[in-house]
């Protein structure tokens, strides 16, 4: 099973931050602690690198909002809900970032749930993180951690604030010598009297409010526990992509010489189908489709010239028209380049007629050479390592690598 590091950050920057970490699926804490502000954050860098991490933010800094939004379309609700909340919110639609649940309906009949928040608040959120060096692709406000309990409220104390959840879209955040404001919306909120769920010890409460304490927990295991991974403040412009690792980058390019062979060869028989085909309109634009996906740079793509291109494309990796064969060999040769990441390919060049690549690639040490030739080897392949020259603090050497396998079906 794997782990998870939660983290609650504060409004400021001087805001005192909690942390714990859990595995996933049960309920037990592995560690916790508090930090005294985010500068601190840097604590947490190694906690982070092998976990998942999820971050709670103060509910304080952000409207959480139902509405009744007149439409059939969520993508036309969506875009008239900030202007609907314009008057209620203290800061102009433009300096907020919006984000939404994906909630479709409640029993009153509000088709909105929707969180608002100053832009420059969740991109002050996102420079701690990134100046820590932790990665995050999913916030939430803490309050929307807390249980839902039907017909009641939940609450906690974390820090100096009180969390209260009254429904699933429903919250309240606030500091604890509010509570006399607080227990008059409680009042006028219905003929039942509410119980408050207490998940932690609560101070400053009035008399006059229902209070029902649980067994006391950390607060930020509760959120830990009781959070729903289907809402994420972290939505369009700021939403997360995922990182890709260095060995990934590498070898795109390898991945993408594979590419332009599955669209050659989709091109060669799709020339055919569509000759024979009704679709011949459909399977034009999918071709055409594809290539402009692999060559971003072309403009204009013209069907009868496809193939014609694809072959000018290949012919900059290698000299040979017998691209099936070039591409059989590169096939054999990417696990043994994966293998020794510490030599980098500089050129490829294929010699049809020999059936032979030669590389040209440059390292730090010459035992990678070596180390290489061997892994080739181990590939079944026919390897000449040429000469080693210095060049500053780089080593370039050069390969001239043969399948004797394929030299036997030609």
């Amino acid at each position: 099973m794997g782990e998870t590091l939660f983290i609650r950050l504060g409004s400021q920057a001087e805001n005192r931050i909690h942390w714990l970490i859990k595995v996933n699926g049960q309920e037990d804490i592995i560690a916790s602690g508090e930090l005294p502000n985010a500068g601190e954050l840097t604590q947490l860098t190694e906690k982070s690198a092998a976990r998942e991490v999820v971050v709670f933010v103060p509910s304080s800094d952000i409207a959480i909002k139902r509405l009744k939004v007149p439409g059939s379309s969520q993508r036309a609700i969506r875009l008239a809900a900030p202007y609907m909340l314009e008057e209620t919110l203290a800061q102009d639609v433009e300096q907020l970032c919006f984000a939404f649940s994906d909630i479709k309906q409640d029993e009153q009949g509000h088709n909105c749930f929707v969180a608002a928040l100053e832009r420059k608040q969740l991109e002050t959120w996102l420079q701690w993180l990134a100046e820590a060096n932790i990665f995050c692709k999913l916030m939430i406000p803490d309050t929307l951690g807390l249980p839902v309990v039907p017909q009641n409220s939940s609450a906690v104390m974390l820090g100096e604030q009180v969390l209260i959840r009254l429904g699933e879209w429903q919250v309240m955040s606030f500091e604890a010598n509010a509570w006399p404001v607080i227990s008059q919306y409680f009042k006028a909120l219905d003929e039942n009297e509410q119980t408050i769920h207490a998940y932690s010890a609560l101070s400053e409460v009035p008399d006059e409010l229902t209070i029902e304490y649980l067994p006391e927990e950390l607060p930020l295991a509760i959120l830990a526990n009781n959070h729903a991974r289907k809402f994420n403040l972290l939505q369009g412009d700021f939403q997360v992509k995922e990182k890709r690792s260095a060995n990934t980058m590498n070898w795109l390019w390898v991945a993408g010489v594979a590419c332009f062979a599955l669209i050659l060869n989709f091109g060669l028989k799709g020339a055919k189908l569509y000759q024979l085909s009704n679709q011949q309109d459909a399977l034009e634009t999918e071709i055409i489709e594809k290539y402009k996906t692999v060559f971003p740079e072309t403009k204009r793509v013209r069907i009868s010239t496809v193939r014609s291109q694809l072959r000018q494309k290949l012919a900059e990796v290698g000299n040979s028209e017998d691209s099936a064969g070039f591409l059989a060999l590169l096939v054999k040769l990417e696990p043994a380049l994966a293998s020794v990441p510490e030599i980098k390919p500089q050129t490829l060049k294929f010699d049809g007629k020999r059936q032979e690549v030669r590389m040209q690639t440059v390292a730090k040490d010459y035992q990678y050479f070596e180390k290489l030739k061997v892994a080739f080897e181990k590939a079944g392949l026919t390897v000449n390592l040429g000469a080693q020259n210095n060049q500053g603090d780089q080593i370039s050497g050069s390969f001239s690598i043969t399948d004797t396998s394929m030299k036997g079906r030609s």
